[in-house]
């Protein structure tokens, strides 16, 4: 089908579309946030290696970010989308493999493979944004996201199913599973239509060193980066750490599941709220939500404290990324949108990568608490930022984002 039609039949079929790509990519990836550290802490001898994995993941998603972003550019969005799943499935077939080996090298790669999918699937957000109009691409962000919700729902359930799948080889069969999610995926995009638009020449816009000093980069990249590498550092220690409380899988996939819908079920008004009242107040709202997290997680370590503290991590997390997409959207324009959405990206994930390589050795020898602590400092930080914006937007002479 090519990539071109009429930008109503576009809004109409793309955004479901994308936002069930988005949501078997999530599913694979909540799948993959409740079994990679307990498939690493099963094939270490050094537990306090045991979110390797998921660091590699995350370090996968950052290689990745910009080669996507500008093959995209190239050979359009759903060819980009196709590989990335693609690599996808390569990655669920190379970890599956592995944990019938136990060799963890290799389970590390397959991760790694997985988290290169992430960073071609990271952009399903923006091609929502591509296909709307300026008034529409907040709500366009949030649907696509909200497509989350189905991976919410279904990840953590799908994980409990298949763990035992290959009995006794366990989470083997989850990866089974990632490996058919990306093969539905491939299929499911034949069936997308974004309008690519004139290929912009080689270095069209401005320099990006100018972008980037736009009011409106500089804080919503920031924002972009605390809120990823504040979930990402909470959320890959909370399996170990829930097995180090006693707690069982199920509990933790509960936990997880909950933490899932939070990050994913706000964006059905998100967008709405952005339009509304403007992205800063709703990034204000998310930063308030995950000081509130590592409140309630330093308060106790029972399965109420985990549940109430990786749901508001969540919710946190979806007020402060989509509400910083939105406004990363006004820092470009046509021409330039390859090159800020990648360098947005790649600053995130390379934000990502210190948080899950560290979650596991702090945990291990500072403990649960230390992590959670670590919030507070960076998340005071960026709501310094956005009240210092809102009174410079109260004077005549600034400028707007």
């Amino acid at each position: 089908m090519p990539e071109a039609a009429t930008p109503r039949v576009v809004d109409a079929r793309n955004v479901g579309l994308l936002a069930l790509c988005q949501a078997l990519a999530m599913t694979g990836n909540n799948i993959l946030a409740i079994t990679a550290s307990l498939v690493g802490y099963s094939l270490l001898v050094d537990k306090s290696w045991a979110t390797l994995p998921t660091a590699v993941q995350m370090s996968g998603t950052m290689l990745a970010v910009v080669p996507a972003s500008l093959f995209m550019a190239r050979f359009g969005r759903r060819a980009g989308f196709t590989l990335g799943a693609a690599i996808g499935g390569c990655g669920a077939a190379t970890a599956m493999a592995a944990i019938f080996a136990s060799s963890f090298q290799l389970f590390c790669l397959g991760t790694g493979l997985l988290g290169s999918y992430s960073g071609f699937a990271a952009y399903y957000r923006f091609a929502a944004a591509d296909t709307a109009s300026p008034g529409f691409r907040g709500k366009a962000i949030s649907l696509v996201m909200a497509g989350g919700v189905i991976s919410a729902i279904f990840g953590p359930e799908a994980a409990k199913w298949s763990r035992d799948l290959f009995d006794p080889v366990a989470f083997a069969g989850c990866y089974l599973v990632i490996l058919g999610f990306c093969c539905a995926s491939i299929a499911l995009l034949r069936l997308v239509a974004i309008p690519q638009g004139p290929r912009a020449p080689s270095g069209a816009g401005r320099p990006l060193l100018e972008i980037m000093r736009q009011p409106a980069f500089f804080l919503a990249v920031p924002a972009g980066m605390i809120a990823y590498g504040t979930m990402s550092l909470v959320m890959t220690a909370t399996p170990v750490a829930m097995l180090g409380c006693g707690l069982s899988f199920e509990s933790t996939a509960f936990v997880i599941q909950w933490h899932a819908l939070g990050m994913y079920a706000p964006s059905f008004f998100t967008g709405h709220l952005i339009d509304r009242v403007g992205a800063p107040r709703i990034m204000s709202a998310g930063v308030v939500l995950l000081l509130a997290c590592a409140a309630i997680a330093m308060s106790g370590t029972g399965i109420v404290e985990f549940w109430a503290a990786l749901t508001l991590l969540g919710i946190g997390w979806n007020f402060l990324y989509v509400g910083a997409t939105a406004l990363l959207t006004e820092a470009y324009t046509p021409a330039e949108k390859a090159k800020t959405q990648a360098a947005n990206d790649f600053l995130i994930f390379a934000t990502v990568v210190p948080s899950s390589f560290s979650s596991g050795l702090l945990l291990a020898h500072l403990g649960w608490g230390a992590i959670n602590m670590m919030i507070v400092p960076v998340a005071t930080i960026i709501l310094l930022l956005l009240l210092l914006r809102r009174r410079q937007m109260r004077t005549p002479a600034a400028a707007p984002l």
